[in-house]
């Protein structure tokens, strides 16, 4: 009898202590925050207050999860995003029941062909094959997922030599050959981790036929893990490339374009999400860092918005051309579009002069960064597809087309955008958050914090134990194959037997009226705009 009242007792307590704690909790929170100057609402209704701000702390994930439909999110929407995630992790693009487009709203179409290319005449190289690991599902129910990896042997999707681009082909002693239209835009070392960085490096090179922008950041150890190509971007910061007190050096220009991995320098003049010098947060900026960019750790960078080496069209090309005279590498230039007149300036003065960049990267305003201004980002420069015509047609009206490349970038994460893109003029294609979704990126839009969930945008050690590199690797690689697979499913329906034959006559743009224009007509009548405008 004692014993059972010394339990029902023990049970009162904890059914009491567990009664007042909340309780206490709850008055204390009360007091707190109706005795608070900061807040108003809380002040006023430090309960349902509460409620408000843990709602809105969680909103983005409901959105994310729960709210919005397929085709709604920003920067990508889940359908994209399960796009992406769905390549690198199956190598998989099937869909079955019909397509998640909104066909009512207005966009650009590819158009098909009445007789398309066979596979047999597609001019594709498949070898050597890609030893990769491809998941497999075997069950999908509610509260588990069964799933294995697999070692696949799989086709590389390489252009044919007739058809690779060739980056400097008739103006350096290195021109840099490539036999894939895709690869990593900028990301730096710092912005993202070395568990991101090293997962990408070795994805690439697995994959082949493609390359890795170090972004403005500098080379570190791990863009060369997995030892494939290379293009060094340099930015206003001068990370990589400069003296102590942060003077461009050609001593250490030099000894980086000895490096054989490094096949191309880009000069970022601007980044389509900021069109501004590079920012770090101090946290970010390790000793290992630090010693990358010849800086300070611990302390905040924030790059100069454009470099104090040249500020004309003719000093800027007269330091492209002495990068390219010391490295004898393809040296290029990355630029966001927004003022025609200084645009044509520049193009005008590669006219006169004969000289000019090996490659011009095009950055549309939609791009990504880890941290930019938000009105930087939301209203300075062009969309890619505004952008990508005007600098192509431009290069054409001056006659110096043939003599430089073309990359785009923004937002051009699966192969239908892609092809879009190179129907436009781009003759290469960058993309880094596709990339970054392939090792795991959930687009929890906290890059700047140091506090990715991931692992992918952080510097944090113990966050990054979280991205295995050799699960994330083949994940890279089969993403970017996947692409290179769908850019020639689309040539094949256009008629064309490689997807560098993609030209304007290829697209088409339909309004919501239902009314289709080709591209030409579209690019004639804001050439006629702008002239009256003049």
């Amino acid at each position: 009898m004692n014993v059972l009242f010394d339990l029902v007792t023990a049970l009162l307590i904890i059914i009491g202590i567990m009664l007042l704690v909340p309780l206490v909790f709850f008055i204390y929170l009360y007091i707190k925050d109706d005795r608070q100057k900061q807040h108003s609402i809380l002040r006023n209704f430090p309960v349902l207050g509460k409620v408000r701000y843990f709602t809105e702390k969680i909103g983005p994930e409901l959105r994310q999860y729960l709210y919005n439909n397929d085709n709604e999110g920003k920067p990508f929407s889940r359908k994209e995003f399960q796009d992406v995630v769905k390549s690198g992790k199956y190598k998989d693009r099937l869909v079955g029941f019909g397509s998640l487009r909104d066909f009512g709203d207005e966009g650009f179409y590819i158009r098909n062909t009445l007789f398309p290319k066979l596979r047999t005449e597609l001019k594709v190289d498949n070898e050597p094959k890609i030893r990769t690991r491809i998941y497999v599902e075997e069950g999908d129910n509610l509260f588990s997922r069964k799933e294995r990896s697999e070692e696949r042997l799989i086709n590389p999707v390489f252009l044919t030599d007739d058809n690779a681009v060739i980056l400097g082909e008739h103006t350096c002693r290195h021109p840099f050959k490539l036999k894939g239209l895709i690869g990593q835009s900028g990301m730096s070392y710092g912005a993202l981790g070395e568990n991101a960085i090293t997962a990408l490096s070795k994805g690439l090179a697995m994959a082949g036929g493609t390359w890795m922008n170090t972004g403005e950041g500098g080379l570190s150890q791990y863009h060369l893990a997995g030892k494939t190509d290379i293009i060094f971007q340099i930015g206003p910061g001068l990370f990589g490339v400069r003296n102590l007190n942060g003077e461009f050096s050609w001593e250490a220009f030099k000894k980086k374009s000895e490096m054989e991995q490094i096949k191309a320098f880009e000069l970022k003049l601007a980044q389509g999400a900021k069109t501004r010098g590079g920012h770090v947060e101090g946290e970010k900026v390790t000793e290992e860092i630090a010693k990358i960019r010849l800086v300070e750790p611990g302390k905040t960078i924030n790059s100069p918005n454009r470099f104090k080496e040249f500020d004309s069209p003719a000093s800027l090309i007269h330091f492209v051309e002495e990068l390219r005279n010391v490295s004898g590498k393809p040296i290029g230039i990355k630029i966001v579009v927004g003022d025609l007149d200084a645009l044509e300036e520049l193009v005008a003065y590669m006219k006169e002069s004969g000289e000019g960049p090996d490659f011009i990267t095009v950055d549309g305003g939609e791009g990504g960064t880890g941290a930019t201004f938000q009105e930087l980002a939301d209203t300075v420069g062009l969309p890619i597809q505004s952008a990508l015509p005007i600098v192509d047609e431009m290069l054409k009206e001056y006659g110096i087309r043939d003599r430089v490349k073309l990359i785009a970038s923004g937002r051009l994460i699966t192969p239908d955008k892609i092809a879009i893109a190179l129907a436009m003029g781009a003759d290469l294609v960058n993309i880094a958050r596709g990339f970054m979704i392939s090792v795991g990126c959930i687009m929890a839009q906290v890059c700047h914090t140091n506090n990715c969930p991931v692992g992918v945008a952080t510097t944090n050690k113990k966050l990054q134990d979280g991205l295995i590199v050799d699960e994330k690797q083949y994940r890279v690689c089969n993403y970017l194959v996947s692409l290179r697979e769908g850019l020639f499913n689309l040539a094949a329906a256009a008629g064309i037997d490689s997807p560098t034959k993609f030209e304007r006559k290829h697209i088409v743009h339909k309004d919501k009226l239902g009314r289709v224009f080709p591209l030409d007509e579209i690019l004639h009548a804001a050439k006629r705009t702008q002239h009256q405008e003049h």
